[in-house]
């Protein structure tokens, strides 16, 4: 189980701070899905970090009672200077995986043939966003953490992505920040509808999509 304890982040705006979470608490059990529902700005992204741990909030608690993801789709923990191979490396080598095994799966995934010998610096952002998806599939986690930025490429892709993460993870716990409505209403269980840095659960995911859409 993932709990959130009063989570609050805010960001230096001007002279001042600007709080983009208000005070957030929920929990993600096991085999959860969880939809983060709320206009641009409302904090989805930013919640996802925290939970993913790229960010670290200024008060409160995240306790991970299971293995979670980083955001799917988030480039940051990329070294730009390094090729795509040696950013599989240094995953593997973190994670405890064999490097043989997720350079195949990284190989077949992306498609990206011999442009994983070059500096991922030189990739275009869905180059980076196949290489980051791959990368992440690549290590089994209990929960996984994913933002709209995934749906990058061509259908064919995006089918792939899918079935890769949706059908063959069906077991696992997720996080969905997206403003596709059609998308969390069949993939997700719950909506957690963030407004003016606060939140609302739902255990109804069409009741949340509902109250996003009068927002």
């Amino acid at each position: 189980m993932i709990v959130c304890q009063d989570i609050r982040k805010s960001y230096r705006a001007g002279h001042g701070r600007r709080e983009v979470l208000k005070g957030i608490s929920f929990t993600v059990a096991k085999g959860e899905r969880i939809a983060l529902l709320g206009r641009n700005g409302a904090g989805k992204s930013t919640l996802i970090k925290q939970i993913g741990g790229v960010e670290l909030p200024d008060s409160g608690r995240i306790i991970r009672g299971m293995s979670t993801s980083w955001p799917i789709g988030f480039n940051g923990g990329f070294q730009g200077s390094l090729t795509g191979y040696d950013n599989a490396r240094f995953i593997a080598r973190i994670y405890g995986r064999s490097y043989a095994e997720m350079r195949e799966f990284v190989e077949d995934f992306t498609e990206l043939g011999g442009s994983l010998k070059m500096p991922v610096k030189t990739y275009s952002s869905g180059m980076r966003a196949r290489l980051a998806f791959a990368l992440s599939l690549a290590i089994e986690f209990d929960c996984y953490l994913i933002d709209e930025v995934i749906l990058v490429g061509d259908q064919n892709f995006q089918r792939k992505c899918h079935a890769e993460l949706f059908e063959r993870r069906a077991d696992r716990a997720m996080i969905i920040a997206s403003h596709d409505m059609h998308t969390v209403s069949q993939l997700c269980d719950h909506g957690l509808v963030l407004h003016d840095g606060k939140a609302s659960l739902y255990d109804d995911i069409a009741e949340a999509v509902a109250v996003y859409s009068e927002l």
